[in-house]
């Protein structure tokens, strides 16, 4: 049984959900998912984000990245704005069907607003290697491009 009609089953058994076939996410009380975007070729984690109903079915529909942005509140056409569009190569659901990995291809190599190939473009020191601080240390050469060029001077929704 489908509960919008179209994609998503309704969740009636844990059996159903951990071993059945049909497809029935578990939003949760802000109706989102999150959602882990790793290259398909190299496996690196580009980002981490939410996908509310609409966003997850029109990522399966049209084969390409949709989110939710929670500091807009609005959906989120991956790269409609920098070109670096997502292209789903697989999409995944784990075992309770509460969390989605993607799998794609990105135009342009990059998927971070700020300009890097990823998202988690900084490493924080731990255990031993604390003995420096914490600061945090690059781990990508540069910018794979300028967001100012992309987005201009807008300020950024995620700035404090």
């Amino acid at each position: 049984m489908h509960d919008d009609g179209r994609l998503f089953a309704t969740r009636v058994s844990v059996e159903q959900v951990e071993e059945g076939v049909e497809l029935a996410p578990k939003f949760d009380d802000q109706g989102l998912i999150p959602c882990v975007t790793t290259d398909h070729r190299s496996g690196e984690l580009l980002m981490v984000a939410v996908m509310n109903r609409e966003a997850l079915s029109r990522s399966i529909e049209s084969g390409e990245a949709w989110y939710y942005s929670r500091s807009r509140k609005q959906l989120w056409h991956k790269g409609a704005t920098s070109g670096l569009v997502q292209r789903i190569v697989e999409m995944r659901i784990d075992d309770d069907q509460d969390c989605v990995w993607l799998r794609v291809e990105v135009a342009g190599g990059a998927s971070c607003h700020v300009g890097y190939r990823s998202c988690f473009y900084r490493r924080v020191p731990v255990g031993s290697e604390r003995s420096a601080g914490t600061a945090l240390e690059f781990t990508e050469a540069g910018k794979v491009f300028d967001p100012r060029a992309v987005y201009g001077d807008a300020p950024n929704p995620t700035q404090l």
